[in-house]
């Protein structure tokens, strides 16, 4: 399920300070560009997640920006 991945795409980026699409599929065992797809996704929806180019570009979370989940109850 997508929502799934956009959110474990997003906990991905928090423990890390730059992922590669690559390394985002491998995690959540897509193709590359459905990772980049859900980065674009979660950018889209107002998540501070911006891409750099280039060699040792990647993905990153603005400033270190986190997430806390702590709100969703069963």
């Amino acid at each position: 399920m997508r929502a799934d991945r956009l959110v474990a795409a997003l906990l991905f980026l928090q423990t890390r300070q730059r992922v590669t699409a690559a390394e985002l599929a491998a995690e959540l065992d897509v193709s590359e560009r459905t990772a980049r797809r859900d980065l674009e996704a979660l950018a889209s929806a107002g998540v501070p997640v911006y891409s750099q180019a280039g060699q040792g570009g990647g993905w990153s979370l603005v400033g270190g920006a986190r997430t806390d989940l702590t709100g969703l109850t069963c």
